[in-house]
């Protein structure tokens, strides 16, 4: 008696919880085929946004046809779901079959009635008990083969999507990607003393000529120099121009601009910098960019300084953990007199912060600042943390090479 009760109750318990599992499927399929079949509820969900984005981009009419296939295999399946409503199917030894003989509930018969006119009466009341159940569930396991069918057109109508995770994970693999044996030969060849003498590449736009003899600098052990780090900030913005939704919008000064900005008498001079960035020579004002990377040298070593809109701070990243006050004082008094004069604005920075940044990569010898300068702007531009290492400049320095050599930064 009391293995049989257990086995009925465990039956119950898999019964309502199959239940309760189908009932939250269902409401949840049905939400969103309503939402397939009205377009113009399409903003509640952001699945079906997708899908209305698709059929709205998709003029060929061949295409638009086995959208509406889709739809009507849609409304088959709803047709079929409102009939199910009302079906009644036959009592049958189901659930009945488990209590007697232990069987599991996926193998039962669902056609055959038990003679039971010789059992006790208990066992009488278990098996009615149970074949009131027993229609429930072939009911839902109806419902679950239609919404299995549901799920499966859905599909189809979703464009594929890439998992957030893969895409972030692509963009940190990115910095890092290897030079192929052809780049290394390239880079090797550019960097020999043959080369010392020849003109490697010219820079148009910042007509910046490149020979061996400058690109040596990125050799280990060098220091850099103002030629390539230049051209290389220059392929940066040149990077964001043609990829404007992968990169963040940003301006990088050249080296010289910090030093003009404080050649004044009172250490700061906007007049003598006031022209470099016209709406003529740059096409966009600093008050669109999301961040301004400003080169700082002091004498021996890199630095850099960013005007971040983005997160409204002056920041200020230094390899070798320095800090610098005057450049905290001098760039949020340029960003305010550079918006009053480009774009007739009263901008307050008061409030922004002002940031030694100390949670970045460091320097662990006296040559590699310039190169960590530009990969700190490198980084920052792509809006990624900075996860690079002293170990990775040997790489760096030849990746940058071979970035010059073929004038376009990845």
């Amino acid at each position: 008696m009391e293995n049989l009760l257990s086995k009925y109750n465990r039956a119950k318990e898999v019964a309502k919880g199959s239940c309760r599992f189908v009932s939250f499927e269902i409401e949840d399929e049905v939400v969103e085929v309503t939402n397939v079949d009205d377009e113009n509820d399409a903003s509640g969900d952001s699945g079906v946004e997708e899908i209305a984005m698709v059929e709205s981009e998709r003029e060929d009419v061949n295409k638009l046809g086995e959208l509406q296939n889709i739809r009507d295999k849609y409304r088959e399946l709803d047709g079929k779901a409102e009939e199910n409503l009302e079906f009644q199917p036959s009592t049958s030894s189901g659930v009945v079959s488990e209590l007697l003989d232990g069987k599991m509930l996926e193998s039962l018969s669902l056609n055959q009635r038990p003679d039971v006119s010789d059992l006790p009466y208990h066992k009488k009341l278990l098996i009615d008990s149970a074949e009131k159940r027993d229609p429930k569930l072939k009911r839902l396991s109806f419902d679950i083969k239609l919404l299995e069918e549901k799920r499966a057109l859905f599909k189809q109508l979703t464009p594929a999507k890439k998992d957030e995770a893969d895409k972030d994970e692509d963009m940190l693999r990115q910095p890092f990607r290897p030079l192929t044996e052809d780049d290394e030969e390239t880079v090797a060849n550019a960097l020999s003393n043959s080369s010392r003498r020849k003109v490697l590449v010219t820079h148009e736009n910042s007509n910046i000529t490149i020979t061996g003899e400058v690109l040596r600098c990125l050799r280990p052990g060098a220091w850099l120099n103002d030629e390539v780090i230049n051209v290389y900030l220059e392929l940066l913005k040149e990077r964001e121009k043609k990829e404007p939704k992968k990169f963040l919008k940003c301006h990088f000064f050249n080296t010289f601009f910090y030093k003009k900005l404080i050649s004044g008498k009172t250490g700061y001079d906007y007049k003598s910098v006031r022209r470099w960035t016209t709406q003529k020579k740059l096409g966009y004002s600093l008050l669109e960019c999301d961040k301004i990377f400003v080169p700082v040298h002091k004498e021996i070593h890199w630095c850099l300084a960013v005007i971040n809109k983005k997160e409204e701070k002056f920041q200020y990243l230094d390899s070798l953990g320095g800090i610098d006050k005057q450049v905290m004082r001098v760039l949020p008094k340029y960003f305010m007199d550079e918006v009053k004069d480009k774009n007739g604005e009263d901008i307050d920075v008061t409030s922004w912060q002002q940031e030694y940044v100390t949670d970045l990569p460091n320097q662990e010898n006296g040559f590699d600042c310039g190169v960590f300068m530009i990969k700190y702007a490198d980084f920052y531009s792509r809006d990624i943390g900075l996860c690079f290492k002293q170990e990775h400049m040997p790489y760096f320095r030849l990746r940058t090479a071979m970035e010059i050599l073929k004038l376009r930064a990845d």
